[in-house]
């Protein structure tokens, strides 16, 4: 193999035994080098060491150029001083006299560039220089630069062609780099996204599975009981939470993320909700834009997303639909979501009942009316039994909302003396509800009205014992000052004393520390509208206490018989035989005690002082 002065051993381990014997043989053999994947270095060295050797020259460089520093960096280098991986000002060099020409350059001597590299004893000070700009999408990207062997050796026009040539292939070489960069780097994120999902569906299939074994496990034990047993409404809680869990999980597995816009547009999260929907149900799904789609500002957006995504929560949970439709309309002035569905609707009138017991979700339709409110909106809900339900929310634009809405929205301060617990429903409430802004969190009465004062709330959210125990009238100067607080109230198993204080109070809803994240932030938002909420569960707790505390006096003769019987475990028909009447008599008897004291079932009915 013939040695060429100045060419790396690794530069000529690349080349053919016989060297090539034309230029356009050697153009050829790189053309070929330039296709497929390749090591950047290695090959602009092959470049440069063609260029050298056709141009009859041993030494030169093949720089990177960055026009936006001002600078250039060597990235290959031979027989010029080992210069490689330094970085020069765009001022200084061949490379700074080919950037600002923006063309080739040739120099008869090296010494009249000016801002030199290299020594004046070095032999090629007197030689000639020629730089050639390496271009890419109209920027010159790098330049390459060959010396003479000797100071005899001129360049030409011709030798400029031909390492413009070369510097064409560099180009190639460098933007086929940067593409094979990109391509591994999403390979490599392609990579961990797939593992990262075969991860979460692994988790989601052994949760999901697991919670699908506890669902049913649940009904089979629900099956086993009697209808008014005491363990009944335990048992739906638990499948309620394990129902909740199981769709979160599913949430989380599709990728839907959590019930927020998290930046999305309001359209593509309506998108992702259905996607949920479905999964779900196996319902088929519309969306439907109509009108242009505009910035509704992220007050409105988030609360018409709320909306939406409650009303299809309910879907899931109840309808029984075959077909699920949202619209998102966007009018002149004000923005709707439209939500239907073809189930099994509800009546109305029987889901609110008189307002006071509000089950879960009747909790969620007193919640997307108070959103709508809220934004000077209103919310129109048609439900038909047997026919499906539809769900219609208007809310103006916010260029139409009062000013009030460039400031946080509602405002909660927080009264508890458990530092636990206030941790929890402040990320609780940050994490579910942007719109609502914890504004403090106290743990006395005194400090409660000082943070009024400061803050003017428009909910507080207080533990039962402080209402109780409050001696300092801090409660009840506040309700002086709005009439209009709403306040509402935390608490597990309250006493007939510590309801009265709170009711004094002016409580406006109840919330306990088994409440999911949900079911706190419609108490909130609701009783925030004047409205006053409470769990289904907490309303129970209220109605025995009060309803067992009055009415059990009212007990005729024949019925404390017929309760002492009952506590006694006796069947209808052992008391019918023992007292001398019906069966159908003692069945009336019963139903009477359980109305007369509030009593859910035969065990809570038996657990009331007989005395009374």
């Amino acid at each position: 193999m013939r040695s060429e002065p100045g060419i790396p051993s690794t530069v000529l381990e690349h080349q053919s035994a016989t060297p090539p014997d034309t230029p356009m043989s050697t153009v050829s053999t790189l053309a070929r080098d330039l296709a497929g994947r390749f090591e950047l270095g290695p090959l602009l060295e092959r470049i440069l060491g063609h260029a050298t050797s056709l141009l009859g020259c041993e030494s030169g460089s093949i720089s990177l150029v960055d026009e936006a520093r001002g600078t250039y960096t060597k990235k290959v280098d031979f027989g010029v001083g080992c210069q490689e991986g330094e970085t020069f000002s765009l001022t200084e060099g061949v490379t700074g006299r080919v950037v600002r020409a923006r063309q080739t350059v040739m120099f008869a001597t090296y010494s009249t560039v000016g801002s030199s590299h290299i020594s004046t004893d070095d032999p090629r000070w007197d030689c000639a220089v020629i730089g050639v700009p390496i271009f890419w999408e109209q920027k010159i990207v790098g330049t390459c630069v060959i010396f003479a062997a000797d100071r005899a050796r001129v360049f030409t026009d011709e030798d400029a062609k031909l390492a413009e040539v070369f510097a064409n292939h560099a180009a190639i070489a460098l933007a086929n780099a940067e593409l094979h960069a990109k391509a591994s780097e999403r390979e490599r994120e392609s990579a961990i996204a797939a593992e990262r999902e075969r991860a979460v569906r692994e988790v989601h299939e052994t949760i999901g599975r697991s919670l699908g074994e506890l669902l049913q496990r649940l009904d089979d034990v629900s099956s086993c009981l009697e209808v008014d047993s005491p363990a009944t409404p335990h048992i739906h809680a638990v499948r309620t939470l394990a129902h909740d869990t199981l769709a979160e999980t599913r949430r989380t597995a599709q990728g839907l993320g959590p019930a927020s816009l998290e930046g999305r547009s309001l359209q593509s999260a309506l998108q992702a909700e259905l996607g949920w929907v479905e999964s779900m149900t196996a319902a088929q799904t519309q969306l439907t834009v109509i009108g242009t789609e505009r910035d509704t500002g992220p007050e409105v957006a988030h609360q018409l997303f709320k909306i939406a995504q409650e009303a299809l929560s309910n879907v899931v949970s109840h309808a029984r639909a075959s077909s699920v439709r949202v619209g998102l309309v966007y009018s002149e002035g004000r923005t709707e979501v439209l939500i239907e569905d073809n189930g099994r609707g509800f009546d109305l009138a029987e889901a609110h009942g008189d307002h006071s017991s509000l089950p879960s979700g009747c909790l969620g339709l007193h919640g997307m009316t108070s959103r709508a409110l809220h934004l000077s909106g209103e919310l129109t809900l048609e439900p038909i039994v047997g026919w499906g339900t539809k769900v219609h929310a208007v809310i103006p634009d916010r260029s139409t909302l009062p000013d009030r809405l460039d400031r946080p929205q509602w405002k909660i301060v927080i009264a508890n003396d458990q530092t636990l617990i206030n941790a929890g429903l402040v990320r609780v409430i940050n994490t579910n509800e942007p719109a609502i802004q914890v504004a403090a969190v106290v743990n006395s009465t005194p400090q409660l009205l000082d943070a009024y004062e400061l803050f003017r709330p428009d909910v507080l959210l207080v533990d039962l014992e402080l209402v109780h125990s409050d001696k300092t009238g801090s409660l009840a100067a506040i309700r002086a000052l709005a009439p209009e607080i709403a306040i509402v109230v935390l608490t597990d198993n309250p006493t007939v004393e510590q309801i009265r204080a709170a009711k004094a109070a002016g409580a406006r809803g109840y919330i306990n520390s088994k409440s999911s994240a949900d079911t706190i932030i419609r108490i909130l938002v609701a009783a925030s509208q004047g409205q006053t909420l409470m769990e289904s569960d907490m309303f129970d707790h209220l109605t025995e206490t009060f309803e067992s505390d009055v009415n059990a006096e009212h007990l005729t003769a024949r019925e404390r018989e017929v309760r002492e019987m009952v506590a006694l475990g006796m069947a209808d028909k052992q008391i019918a035989t023992s007292l001398g009447i019906s069966a159908k008599t003692v069945e009336k008897h019963v139903g009477s005690l359980l109305r007369k004291t509030g009593s859910r079932n035969r065990t809570m009915l038996v657990s009331i002082d007989p005395t009374r």
